[in-house]
């Protein structure tokens, strides 16, 4: 199965139709019915490292200010904890198995709800453990490998670009900064070439990085898709685009 890495941006993006909506629901059409998906969401950041094994996760509507169709806005997708104790055993360090906390955040669900509308996909998420560097969850992430054999669809959802601080609040179409720019199109040839190590230690990028990636929630969820890259792997941007000037909206796809 392909791994894919989303940029998803507003939440509002769960209720809109436009070219990044309509960009995902191509891809999930692409691509062979999954068993299940795995999802790192960067909303999902806890100093912890946990795993949904609930049945039927709840839909979490993690946000604020936003109209009510957005916070009545359910997705059903099942668990599976079958695969949460899957994940455990492949990580092969202590993973907190969640029966009833969390459940499948906006990180997730506003994307899926385009990439498999129907909802009858079994998600499961896996928290990002704030405590650690980038280099420590690549590493485990490349434990997680093997589920793409398994019939599981790898997924991090987040922003390669993601600084609020500089977002244009409600004008969407101005152009991205020159910083943004610049980063993107280094992050784009690192990952096509598949060298890892610069984006894992990604401040060593320079300034151009620090104000993409001000903190590091979104970010790190690329770091677990880059780790679930085999060589022979083709890469794709099937989504692209800026929001805001300071959010990018760059998916990734492998496999």
């Amino acid at each position: 199965m392909p791994a894919i890495f989303f940029g998803h941006g507003n939440p509002m993006n769960a209720l809109y139709r436009n070219a990044w909506t309509e960009g995902w629901a191509a891809i999930g059409r692409s691509v062979p019915k999954p068993k299940a998906i795995l999802c790192i969401s960067a909303h999902w950041y806890v100093p912890t490292l946990a795993v949904t094994s609930m049945e039927r996760p709840r839909t979490i509507h993690d946000f604020g200010g936003f109209p009510r169709e957005l916070f009545e806005y359910q997705y059903p997708a099942p668990g599976s904890p079958e695969l949460a104790a899957r994940v455990q055993q492949l990580l092969e360090t202590e993973v907190y198995a969640d029966e009833r906390q969390w459940g499948l955040d906006h990180g997730t669900w506003s994307v899926l709800c385009h990439v498999f509308p129907d909802a009858d996909v079994p998600v499961v998420q896996l928290s990002i453990d704030e405590t650690q560097p980038a280099e420590w969850h690549y590493e485990i992430a490349k434990k997680l490998l093997q589920l793409r054999e398994e019939g599981v669809v790898v997924i991090g959802s987040g922003n390669l670009i993601h600084n609020l601080h500089t977002y244009a609040w409600g004008k969407h179409d101005v152009e991205p900064f020159d910083w943004a720019l610049r980063f993107e199109e280094t992050a784009r040839q690192l990952i096509t070439s598949g060298d890892h190590q610069p984006l894992v230690n990604y401040g060593s990028l320079g300034k151009d990085a620090l104000l993409s990636a001000p903190t590091p929630d979104h970010y790190l969820a690329l770091i677990y898709f880059l780790a679930v890259r085999r060589s022979e792997d083709e890469v794709t941007f099937p989504v692209e685009g800026f929001d805001g000037g300071s959010i990018s909206m760059t998916s990734v796809q492998i496999g």
